[in-house]
């Protein structure tokens, strides 16, 4: 590989686009040279004017390309742009696979592109639209550290937190944790919403104040710096520092139930929590 790494990237969709565009953003300061296909015109237009070279397809892209960013929408076209950049690729080239896909999917696709001399990551990003622009993704990788250590210098422009979570399929499995939490919490968030509404609350200004706070407390990350999940020994840090906020919680979910029960609004969301925070948070059995 050259001083200056050639990245293409396919898929210039809602979050492709900003994340392209930081990229070419960033040539010059960070050794890079960019291209870019899609099947839409108007976003390569876009991508051209800040200083992206077009290339006619995939499989010319992947031609001319060291590392080779995916960003398409779901596992078929993953799938159909791995063939094409296959069909092209020279031995050497590195697939970063961002879509999101099934768990599976990552390590079929690495042993396709190992058969062509090429290596594969998967490695999907968080953080939404906002962090693609600024360059302040997470972004989760699995695959050997040989292809870990050759997509890095591009990863870094694109993202402020990039973790190795391990072999292939690692990145994917650690996005759907991630994203599990996402969206459990987005549904509890309806019921909080329900809740509050039904109370004859503004629950536009209850967003607010959930955004405010979250922003300084962490929200559910804020409980995530144990390095396991087994129940924990009484009178440890993490028992002493987890009884107080089991306490609180149980406290305000007991509150909030009886409220829903008045008010005829049904919360199976936060009865589930009521049951399981504390063994969820590793509270021995005797102490719960």
């Amino acid at each position: 590989m050259s001083d200056i790494v050639r990245v293409g990237f396919v898929g210039l969709g809602d979050i492709g686009k900003p994340m392209a565009t930081r990229l070419a953003a960033r040539q010059a300061e960070d050794g890079l040279a960019l291209g870019v296909f899609d099947l839409a015109a108007a976003p390569v237009e876009e991508l051209v004017a800040a200083g992206a070279k077009a290339a006619a397809g995939v499989g010319a892209l992947a031609a001319g390309s060291d590392v080779l960013c995916v960003m398409v929408n779901n596992d078929e076209q993953v799938r159909s742009v791995l063939d094409e950049a296959l069909a092209a690729a020279p031995a050497g080239l590195t697939v970063a696979i961002h879509s999101t896909v099934a768990p599976g999917t990552p390590a079929e696709l690495e042993e396709l592109a190992a058969r062509r001399g090429v290596r594969l990551v998967d490695a999907p990003v968080s953080g939404g639209v906002m962090g693609a622009g600024t360059g302040e993704l997470a972004i989760m990788v699995g695959g050997s550290q040989e292809a870990f250590a050759a997509v890095r210098p591009v990863l870094d422009v694109l993202a402020k937190k990039v973790v190795h979570a391990g072999p292939i399929g690692a990145g994917t499995k650690f996005k759907l944790a991630r994203n599990l939490m996402h969206y459990a919490a987005f549904t509890a968030a309806t019921e909080a919403q329900r809740l509050a509404e039904a109370a004859g609350l503004d629950i536009v200004a209850l967003g607010e104040v959930v955004r405010h706070t979250d922003a300084l407390t962490g929200g559910p990350g804020a409980i995530m710096y144990r390095d396991t999940t087994a129940e924990m020994e009484p009178g440890s840090f993490w028992f002493t520092t987890f009884g107080h906020l089991r306490q609180l919680a149980e406290k305000d979910l007991d509150f909030a139930i009886a409220l829903a029960e008045e008010l005829g609004v049904d919360v199976p969301l936060a009865r589930i929590a009521r049951e399981r925070l504390a063994p969820g948070l590793g509270f021995p059995e005797e102490q719960r």
